[in-house]
């Protein structure tokens, strides 16, 4: 097992990014620090000088995302890791959410992430090894009220990441989707989580659904690094992981799923022609 990774993280400046940047520097590491604003990884720079490479990147432009990681690539001579971490949400009804809201969370959260994947590809494939992380959510798993734009993209992205694991495979890449739950991050402040307006007849979901977020709902992100190291070194990664306890709450939901097939099952519903 090699024991220095280099690693491309986008979405580097705050949350998960952050704290996931510093630990792989404070273990001997390199990383490739991504942000819209590179002067939010000043610290990592002062702190780890030449171990950290801070690159400016903007997952909106294809053309950004792929210079970054070819510099990336270039400035240390490979990479290990590559982590697609950048994304927000969107809270809202269905109905509530413009189409103009959609589809600038799918440019990020989705489209932002297959630009990572056709940047970083051609450079794993011609090392033959690589790890592909993406951060997907909860939400990718299990649908709740008020999310529907923010589930949509992460039902697509677990989509794009397991397909892309298939095509991958046999040229030494790994694929992990990361599944988190509610962390103690920045990721419920203004600027990660939109708003979309509102209507009054969602307002007693709106309120049900808040009463949800207290204090002890939510995690320490910092119990997340050693899971992940725990990922990064494996031999063989899992496809799958989720971050929080959340096992039982989504064998309770896929056992309703199976429910519905095996009630409803094609044999039992389809007429004779």
């Amino acid at each position: 097992m090699q024991s220095e990774k280099v690693w491309f993280i986008t979405g580097a400046s705050r949350g998960f990014g952050y704290l996931w940047a510093e630990a792989a520097l404070k273990r001997g590491d390199k990383v490739a620090a991504t942000a819209r604003n590179t002067k939010a990884l000043e610290d990592l720079v002062t702190g780890y000088g030449g171990h950290v490479l801070p690159l400016q990147l903007d997952l909106t432009d294809e053309k950004n995302v792929t210079a970054a990681i070819e510099q990336a690539h270039q400035h240390f001579g490979r990479l290990d890791i590559v982590l697609s971490n950048a994304g927000y949400g969107v809270m809202g009804a269905v109905e509530e959410a413009s189409l103009d809201e959609a589809r600038a969370a799918f440019e990020t959260n989705v489209l932002g992430a297959q630009s990572v994947v056709k940047a970083a590809v051609p450079l794993l494939r011609t090392q033959q090894s690589g790890h592909i992380l993406a951060v997907s959510s909860m939400a990718g798993l299990r649908p709740f009220p008020l999310g529907g734009v923010y589930v949509a993209t992460k039902f697509a992205l677990e989509g794009m990441m397991e397909t892309l694991a298939q095509e991958v495979a046999g040229f030494g890449i790994k694929v992990t989707l990361i599944e988190p739950g509610p962390f103690a991050t920045e990721f419920m402040s203004a600027s990660s989580m939109k708003q979309t307006k509102t209507i009054p007849v969602y307002d007693p979901i709106r309120q049900a659904l808040m009463a949800h977020f207290t204090p002890d709902a939510f995690e320490d992100p910092r119990k997340t690094i050693a899971a992940l190291f725990k990922i990064v070194d494996a031999p063989e990664p899992p496809l799958h992981v989720m971050f929080g306890a959340h096992l039982e709450t989504l064998k309770q939901v896929y056992a309703a799923r199976m429910e519905d097939w095996e009630q409803w099952a094609w044999e039992k519903i389809a007429g004779t022609v």
